[in-house]
């Protein structure tokens, strides 16, 4: 049976995850996402090429980085992640510069050994100095391996439409693509192009980025389908699940 357990700790997600038949929707997260396989082959598109992570594989996402993901055959999944907000992992780790990670998979004992820790920090509910002590080495070990090697910049044209798509609660392709001097439809391969995703799949995770934002502090569901434009409770539901693994409801509970 499919099973996706996520707490919070230090201002860091975790996520535990066992999973044989759910296959997420391509997706991306705000923050940097970072994991490690233990049992079965983690399968997943990135940047338009497959990725198999086989276990020990130390998994890394780019804040943005749209993907999807399942597991790889019937003999299921079982894999940890932790989500990092991108200026907090600024801040552990002394950079000026927002970094990218230049190499989706590796296989490296200690990084695998200080992720493990840091999740399982986090799923224990162990003091938070004590998960901010296991951040501070996941962080000096990423260094160390030299993994985040040059910095990210967007498109000036594709920043400016995620600025706008953001700001917008309703998605309106017309303003956005008269504002670039594109039409419709050369902004949506434009933006498909350049980000792996379309607008709308961009806009409708801006808006479960928004939900869970508003779930995760103030602990009301009813507001964030109120606030993020969705139909009802079994919109925002179905949405978050096919990128979360769970409904807003399910998640709401493990944050109590």
């Amino acid at each position: 049976m499919d099973k996706f357990i996520y707490k919070k700790a230090a201002g860091i997600t975790a996520l535990s995850a066992n999973m044989t038949d759910f296959k997420y929707k391509k997706h991306y997260h705000k923050e940097y996402a970072i994991g490690v396989t233990l049992r079965g082959v983690q399968h997943y598109t990135l940047d338009g090429s497959l990725q198999l992570s086989y276990p020990n594989g130390v998994m890394l996402f780019n804040p943005e980085q749209a993907h999807d993901g399942m597991a790889h055959n019937r003999a299921g999944l079982e894999y940890v992640m932790v989500y990092i907000d991108p200026q907090l992992l600024l801040e552990v780790s002394g950079k000026k510069d927002i970094v990218c990670f230049s190499t989706p998979i590796v296989y490296d004992y200690e990084l695998k050994k200080r992720v493990l820790n840091l999740a399982n920090a986090i799923l224990g509910e162990k003091d938070e100095a004590f998960c901010s002590e296991q951040l501070l080495a996941l962080s000096d070990g990423l260094i160390q391996t030299d993994l985040s090697l040059e910095g990210k910049t967007d498109n000036v044209l594709i920043r400016k439409a995620k600025d706008m798509l953001h700001a917008n609660h309703i998605l309106k392709l017309d303003e956005i693509s008269m504002e670039l001097n594109l039409s419709k439809f050369q902004f949506i391969r434009f933006f498909k192009t350049h980000t792996g995703i379309t607008p709308y799949q961009y806009h409708l995770n801006c808006k479960i980025e928004r939900a869970k934002h508003l779930i995760d502090n103030r602990r009301d569901i009813y507001a964030a389908v109120a606030e993020c434009d969705f139909v009802d409770l079994t919109h925002l539901n179905k949405h978050f699940k096919r990128v979360y693994g769970i409904t807003a409801f399910e998640y709401m509970s493990y944050l109590n």
